[in-house]
């Protein structure tokens, strides 16, 4: 069942919020990694490098979490539930350059490392929780 970001909320996505990112390792115990966010109106978005430990748990187990705290004010918060419906490397580094103006205010993300393959995860929402 889709679930929608609630309007209250949609600012995070502009703001150089972090979200933190749940996945599963394969004995079923959480794994928790920050990472850049984005969302589109349907989908929320975020983006790694292949061979990663998250990127090896989202391809295995498909459930994830994702916990945006406002940079402003720590105590309001959204939190999205969900599954990622696709991955691809098909627009992955025009999308962390774009992340990478977002949050570092530079146009070309700084941080890739040789040889490194990014990916493009896209999460269907199924359940949202807001606090404030």
């Amino acid at each position: 069942m889709a679930a929608t970001i609630p309007e209250t909320h949609l600012d995070l996505f502009k703001k150089k919020a972090f979200g933190n990112l749940g996945t599963l390792m394969p004995d079923g115990s959480p794994q928790v990694t920050p990472v850049w966010v984005d969302y589109d109106g349907q989908y929320v978005y975020f983006n790694s490098a292949r061979g990663r430990v998250k990127d090896r748990n989202v391809r295995r187990d498909p459930r994830v979490a994702i916990a945006i705290v406002d940079p402003e004010n720590p105590y309001r918060y959204l939190e999205v539930r969900g599954r990622v419906i696709e991955y691809t490397e098909k627009g992955a580094d025009d999308h962390i350059n774009k992340l990478s103006k977002k949050y570092l205010d530079q146009a070309l993300y700084p941080y890739r490392q040789p040889g490194e393959v990014r990916v493009l995860y896209k999460v269907a929402i199924e359940r949202v929780s807001t606090m404030r």
